[in-house]
Order: C-alpha cells, then sequence, then structure tokens
C-alpha cells in the first residue's frame, strides 16, 4: 500500500504500518491535553493504543498462519488507523477452509482475553463504570485491554459479510448452497447490519457510519466479483480469446503506434520482436510517450514489459482473477509453445455479459 513504511517481517509476510499511523498518536495527544490529562496519562494512552495495534497485528497473523496451512500466501500486512490489512494472495474456495480462516482472527482476541482473564480481577458493573471514566492509566491498562480484545471478537463475528463473522456465514452456508449463492445470501445480511451501523451512527458515534458505509460497498464489491467468477467456472482461455489483434514490432516508432491507433478500433497492442511477444503498449502509454518523448520514440523503449502469457488450456476464471490482480490490459495466450491469441480485460468482460444473458433466457 502507498505511503505505508516496512517495520518487519514475520514468518516471511511483510509487516508494514501507514504514515496516518502518526496521525492518530498526534490525535490522542492533542485530545487527551485539552481533555486535561497529565503528562503520564498521555503516555499510558499512547502505550495503550500502541498495545492494541499489536493486537490487531496478531489477529492478522490469526489469518495469515490459518492461511498458510492450506498454502494460501499472504503478501504483507498494512496497520492502518482503523485497523489492519492481511492482503492473501487468494481466498480459500472450501468452505471448511474458509471457515478456519476466517475465525482465526478472532480466536487470537479470545485467546488474548482469556490470557489477561488470569492476571486481573474484574470488577462489578458500578466500580468497572468508576474504573473506565478515569482514562486510561496503569491501574486500569489490563482491565482495558482484555475488555478491548472481548470487544474485538465480537464485533468481528458479527454476521455482516466481508466482516470475519460474514465469512464465517459464508462458509456454513457453503456447505449447502454454491458459493456464489452463499456470497449473495451473505452480502444481504451484511448489507442489512451495515444499514444498522449507520443508523446508529446518526445517534451514537459517527465512526458506525464509516464502517456502515465499508461494509455495505465491500459486501456489494464482493458478492459481484464471485458472482461473476462462477460464470466464467467450467470455461478455458481459449473459450474466450481473441484470434484476431493487432500487433506491432518493438523497433517501430511512436508514430507508427499512433497511426495505428487511428486506423482503427483498437486501444491494446500486443508488441513482438523477431515473432515472440515481449510486451503490450495501450493506448495511454501510447499518449504519454508521445508527448513526453515524441512520435520517434522506440516503442521497446516505453511498452510494458512485465507480459503475462496465458496457456489456452488454463481456467478462464483464473485468468480473470490475474486481470484484477495485475491490472493488466493485453495478455498473450499460447497452445504448444505457439501464440494462438490474446486475451485483454474487455473481451473477459465481454464473454461474461454473454453467459450472463445466456443464463437469464435459460430461466425465462
Amino acid at each position: 500500500m502507498k505511503g505505508s513504511l516496512k517495520i518487519g517481517k514475520i514468518t516471511g509476510i511483510g509487516i508494514y504500518i501507514h504514515w496516518t499511523f502518526t496521525l492518530l498518536i498526534v490525535f490522542i495527544i492533542f485530545s487527551n491535553y485539552r481533555a486535561g490529562q497529565n503528562f503520564e496519562q498521555i503516555v499510558w494512552s499512547i502505550i495503550f493504543v500502541l498495545s492494541i495495534f499489536l493486537t490487531v497485528l496478531l489477529h492478522e497473523l490469526g489469518h495469515a498462519l490459518a492461511a498458510k496451512r492450506y498454502n494460501i500466501k499472504t503478501k504483507d500486512i498494512t496497520l492502518l488507523p482503523i485497523g489492519g490489512l492481511a492482503r492473501l494472495e487468494s481466498l480459500p474456495e472450501k468452505p471448511k477452509e474458509e471457515l478456519v480462516v476466517a475465525i482465526a482472527g478472532p480466536a487470537v482476541n479470545m485467546a488474548l482475553a482469556a490470557i489477561t482473564a488470569l492476571f486481573i480481577t474484574i470488577p462489578g458493573t458500578e466500580v468497572l463504570t468508576i474504573q473506565l471514566s478515569n482514562g486510561i492509566n496503569s491501574s486500569n491498562f489490563f482491565l482495558n485491554f482484555f475488555i478491548v480484545n472481548v470487544w474485538l471478537a465480537v464485533f468481528n463475528l458479527i454476521p455482516a459479510f466481508p466482516m470475519d463473522g460474514g465469512r464465517v456465514l459464508r462458509a456454513i452456508l457453503s456447505f449447502k448452497f454454491e458459493r456464489h449463492i452463499a456470497t449473495k445470501i451473505a452480502a444481504r445480511i451484511g448489507q442489512v447490519f451495515a444499514i444498522i451501523f449507520i443508523f446508529l451512527g446518526v445517534f451514537i458515534n459517527p465512526f458506525l457510519v464509516f464502517i456502515g458505509l465499508f461494509v455495505f460497498l465491500a459486501a456489494k464489491a464482493e458478492s459481484e466479483y464471485t458472482q461473476t467468477k462462477s460464470l466464467l467456472h467450467g470455461y478455458k482461455v481459449k473459450d474466450a480469446l481473441m484470434q484476431q489483434y493487432n500487433s506491432i514490432d518493438a523497433g517501430q516508432t511512436i508514430k507508427t503506434a499512433v497511426k495505428m491507433l487511428l486506423d482503427g478500433q483498437s486501444k491494446n497492442f500486443l508488441v513482438t520482436e523477431n515473432s515472440l511477444s515481449v510486451g503490450t503498449l495501450s493506448r495511454d502509454e501510447i499518449i504519454r510517450a508521445l508527448a513526453e518523448q515524441g512520435e520517434n520514440e522506440i516503442i521497446y523503449k516505453v511498452m510494458k514489459k512485465d507480459l503475462i502469457v496465458l496457456n489456452a488450456d488454463s481456467a478462464l476464471e483464473s485468468a480473470y482473477q490475474q486481470v484484477q490482480e495485475h491490472k493488466s490490459t493485453l495478455m498473450a495466450v499460447m497452445e504448444n509453445n505457439k501464440l494462438i491469441g490474446a486475451l485483454d480485460t474487455e473481451n473477459i468482460l465481454e464473454f461474461i455479459m454473454v453467459k450472463d444473458a445466456q443464463t437469464k433466457s435459460n430461466y425465462n
């Protein structure tokens, strides 16, 4: 994530902290100072926040290590002012695996709460209210730590997809329904909770409005993505490839690329060298090179060199996932070490539209 500083690595997973985290520390110092707290109370507040983010890190590591058990790698974990973000290379598809990975994070919080409970005395409601109203200090630090971990576990297990509880719900539903149907049900339930969060946020805490909006939009996006993958399931790359595509030699100039761009409808070109595919060139790259280097610049110097090469018999849904992850505009398709076509984002989306229309017509 841009604007993040790497602070270390745990079990091969890069740990990053976003620059906005410093703003949170500044805000805590400023708000505590305005509330009239002394230096010691401010220090304890900062230590407490840091301990909570350590908890968040352990929560995300719980997900990561559970995913590792199923050979799913975690790219990195980033700590943000609103929590943590673990980027998995892929999501577990099997219900049992998703259930384990989803519940691993809250389980870490419950374990931390259970360990903390061994060393503290939990007072009655009246005394508890008094202790918590005095801010963070040496006498109630671990009590607050216990309460926050219980709250994090319970809150994350609310069945509001795509939160952990929503993923647990989808995993349970997936034992009975197809994954895209289970996702749709979980997403709808998640959006109901999102509306509740927004409503409560208006009257109780504005932060809940932010959480509600995030849950609502994320649930919608996840549902659409899963539905899209279900439409591609069972198809191969060769079912959607373009046999008619435009290519351009790496030794040609931007002037030639501009002419090809204006002569047809193509916005993306496969770049070849000695009859081999070596990269891609998009409309935006052509315009940028024209403005910055001029029309006589060689295409090889401005093309995108990290070309993705697909096997014609590869799963089309895997190709779609690669497009999403790498934001590739054009990919070469090979069969028996021979270039047989190309595949781009627009072509996959058109294939999805056709299959969606056919599915709907079959129901009518």
